[in-house]
């Protein structure tokens, strides 16, 4: 039997990744350690070690978590449309939303800061790169999907012509003194596909 194959285990190293996951959100990589995500959990210091072979398997998981919630929230939004045309402006709403996280809807540029830092400081990980190919062959998909439901026809590649556009517009945005991350995404696409 494995430290998490107890029902005691598995809500602790649940605990744990949560922690991880919201430290993850709220600071980046550097705010996933040890002590912070024990204390965060409300769990002793030795339950990161005893449940997680190391802190790079404690990132991946809190990575993982984060990124799996995020695309859960997307197929949830997904399942709520009707297959049907829709204005494009209600299709930017959308792939912003699986792009820069609902929270950037309310000039949230600190939380777009967060998910850009996660997926630039990622390469430096080379432990997460499978994880965040799988992770974004899904976001991928379920962009995809969007674009189908919505009656828009645009291929794969086009479709990663526009991720990249929103990158570039996003990181412009961030350099800016008074940064509206999401608002310089939207130009983009409104350019782009209007």
């Amino acid at each position: 039997m494995t430290a998490a194959s107890t029902p005691k285990g598995e809500r602790r190293r649940q605990a744990l990744v949560v922690a991880a996951a919201e430290l993850l959100a709220e600071g980046g990589f550097e705010a996933v350690r040890h002590r912070a995500v024990a204390e965060r959990a409300g769990l002793p210091l030795a339950s990161t070690t005893y449940y997680f072979s190391s802190l790079d398997d404690l990132v991946s998981a809190a990575v993982e978590h984060e990124s799996r919630q995020e695309l859960a929230a997307g197929r949830a939004r997904l399942d709520e449309l009707a297959d049907q045309p829709r204005s494009t402006e209600a299709v930017i709403e959308l792939l912003l939303d699986m792009l820069l996280g609902r929270e950037s809807r309310d000039g949230g540029a600190e939380a777009v800061l967060l998910r850009y830092e996660r997926l630039v400081g990622s390469p430096r990980r080379p432990y997460l790169a499978p994880l965040m190919r799988e992770l974004s062959a899904e976001l991928h998909d379920l962009m995809a999907e969007i674009f189908a439901r919505s009656g828009m026809d645009i291929s794969r590649d086009r479709q990663l012509e526009l991720i990249a556009l929103v990158d570039g517009a996003v990181v412009n945005a961030l350099i800016e003194s008074n940064p509206d991350p999401r608002g310089a995404a939207r130009r983009m696409l409104r350019a782009q596909l209007g």
